[in-house]
Order: C-alpha cells, then sequence, then structure tokens
C-alpha cells in the first residue's frame, strides 16, 4: 500500500478525473488545501453517513467499486429525502493493513461513479488506518430558500402517505448475494437488478426536488425499512401513520425469491431497508400534481390525528410484528449481517 500522501493522490487523481460539474455552490478551493472553500447559494443541508466492513457490508460479498457507489449514494439519499440539490461531498477513508493499491482505486473509481451521475464534486476528506475498511461520507445539498427544504416533521392529518420505486429489492439482492441457489427461478436479469439494487442504490434526488415543489410536508429516505423510518416520520410529526401493506409497491422478482427462500415479501418490503427509496405525506388536494411526476410515487396510506405507525393487511389486521433495521441492535436477519 502507498503512503499516506502518496494513497491520497492516488484517490483525488481519480475522483478529480472528468469531475461531475460544479453544483449550485461557487467553490474557490478544491482538494489539495487544508479546507475545501466553497460560496453556497441560500441554504445549505448537511449530513454524514458511513459504511464499516462487518457491518454494512462483506469483501466476498460486495465488490469495492459497488462499495464506494454505496457509500456516497447512501449520503446523497438524505438530501434527496431533504428535497435538496446535491452539490459537494468529503471522504472519510479508513484502510486496513490488508488493503491493495488496486482496492483503494476501485473504491475511488465506485465514488466517482456516483458523484458524476449525481453531479457532485467530491472536495475533499481524510485517510486514516483503521482495523477493517470503512467510509464516512460527508454530503452537503443546496436550496434557494431555507423553507423549501422538507423536514421530517411537517406531516399533517389528512395527507396521504406516498412512496417512490419499488420495495423489498435490496433485502432480496442481499439474499441472492449470500444465497445465489436462490435466484435459480428467476430472469438472470431479473436476479441482476435485485443484486444491483444492494450493491448500487440510486438516490433519489431528482424525486425529492419533485416531491418537494408539489407541496411534500414531510419526507424520509427508506434506509431501514418502512416499518421503522415511517415511525420515526410520525414520531417527529406528532401524528399516525396508517401504511396498507397490500399498498406497497413490490419489487420485479420478489415474490419468486420470498418464496424459494421461505420468507413473506411484503415483510421483506417492508423490514428490509436499504431501498433508499422515498416516503413523503402530501396534502390530498396535491395527488393531482404527483402524476406528472417522471415517475408517479405510489400511495400507501394516509395521517390520522393521533400517534404512532400503522403497518395494516389486506385484511384490515394490524400487523405489530414488523420491525426495520436498528444499527445497535444485534443481527437477526441476512440484511443486518450484510
Amino acid at each position: 500500500m502507498d503512503s499516506e500522501l502518496q494513497l491520497i493522490e492516488r484517490l483525488r487523481a481519480i475522483l478529480e478525473q472528468d469531475p461531475a460539474g460544479t453544483g449550485p455552490a461557487e467553490v474557490v478551493i478544491a482538494s489539495g488545501d487544508d479546507a475545501a472553500v466553497t460560496v453556497p447559494p441560500g441554504a445549505t443541508a448537511t449530513s454524514v453517513d458511513s459504511l464499516v466492513e462487518g457491518v454494512h457490508f462483506r469483501r466476498d460479498t460486495a465488490s469495492l467499486r459497488s462499495v464506494g457507489h454505496k457509500a456516497l449514494a447512501s449520503a446523497l439519499s438524505d438530501l434527496a429525502a431533504m428535497g435538496a440539490e446535491a452539490g459537494e461531498a468529503y471522504v472519510q477513508l479508513g484502510v486496513p493493513g490488508d488493503l491493495a493499491e488496486e482496492e483503494a482505486d476501485e473504491l475511488a473509481w465506485g465514488l466517482a461513479g456516483c458523484a458524476r451521475g449525481a453531479g457532485v464534486r467530491v472536495l475533499g476528506g481524510d485517510v486514516s488506518r483503521a482495523p477493517v475498511l470503512w467510509l464516512a461520507v460527508t454530503v452537503v445539498g443546496h436550496a434557494g430558500r431555507a423553507d423549501s427544504l422538507v423536514s421530517r416533521g411537517g406531516a399533517q392529518p389528512g395527507d396521504i402517505v406516498v412512496v417512490t420505486g419499488e420495495l423489498g429489492g435490496a433485502a432480496a439482492g442481499l439474499v441472492l448475494l449470500e444465497r445465489p441457489e436462490l435466484g435459480a427461478g428467476l430472469a438472470a436479469e431479473v436476479a441482476e437488478g435485485l443484486r444491483a439494487r444492494q450493491l448500487e442504490p440510486a438516490p433519489r434526488l431528482a424525486e425529492g426536488a419533485a416531491l418537494a415543489a408539489a407541496g411534500a410536508t414531510a419526507m424520509i429516505d427508506l434506509s431501514d425499512g418502512i416499518a421503522s423510518d415511517a415511525a420515526h416520520l410520525a414520531a417527529a410529526s406528532k401524528v399516525r401513520l396508517v401504511v396498507g401493506l397490500d399498498r406497497l409497491p413490490l419489487a420485479d422478482g420478489l415474490e419468486e425469491l420470498s418464496t424459494a427462500a421461505g420468507m413473506e415479501a411484503v415483510e421483506l418490503a417492508a423490514t428490509g431497508g436499504e431501498d433508499y427509496e422515498l416516503l413523503a405525506t402530501v396534502p390530498e388536494e396535491a395527488a393531482e400534481a404527483l402524476k406528472a411526476m417522471a415517475a408517479p410515487p405510489t400511495v400507501v396510506g394516509r395521517v390520522e390525528d393521533s400517534a404512532g405507525l400503522s403497518l395494516v393487511a389486506g385484511d384490515g389486521t394490524e400487523r405489530r410484528n414488523l420491525r426495520g433495521f436498528d444499527q445497535l441492535r444485534a443481527p437477526r436477519s441476512p440484511r443486518d449481517r450484510a
């Protein structure tokens, strides 16, 4: 492995090739100095996310390129949930002794690919020795005004609850990575799509901006599963969310894989996490505006004047046994073991 300075220069060379663009902020001093200097417009939104080997990924099931991509994508998903325009990113890298130079390059190429796709510039970071490989990514987003950003705390009784995209794909992809034989009954492109949802998620930045523009009152990204994340939004807004499990949009191939694995498709969709789709509440009168989105979200529930979260099955019974991922809870499923 290179020295610290040599490694930093290698990473900078990769991340600065074909830069994604300047984003909404003016960059005065970029990577290579003691700190980056930017002149941002209006309001900023800042978030930090991390991936730790053995907790969030394993090198025997995930390529280093996909780890780099996912580290940035998962952080950018938080900006999507605010309706912010992505701007800059900063990466802190913990390097174990067994990480080869070409593996560090793969990480950087994964970061660079995600940054390019999202229009983000990586402006700096830090490198340190570590007992395992880990990445901590700080992302900064921008908005013209602070009141155009969407928090978790604004849902109102009478709002509808919507979800972008499809759910359960990332959890199913993890099952396939750990037990590839279960994909024997799936079409090759379907199985590959599920694995991609786990390894290289796409932050829903355009969808977040569109939901904010349509008048979303509250929003959160589905990183830990709707069973957890919808409860977080309900608590922040001091309301009750009633979500119909039979309304959840399921990823292609989820039903077949769940059957092969002896699992319940709706449970994977509600608790698996890492889909990085968006859950939002919007006034009922804004429902028509949502249909104009490039990929209109699915209405999955309603907001009531109470507290908590109700996950309701198609027969009207409440499923109280469903819970999403908790970073500090002992592993209980393939998704927890990463």
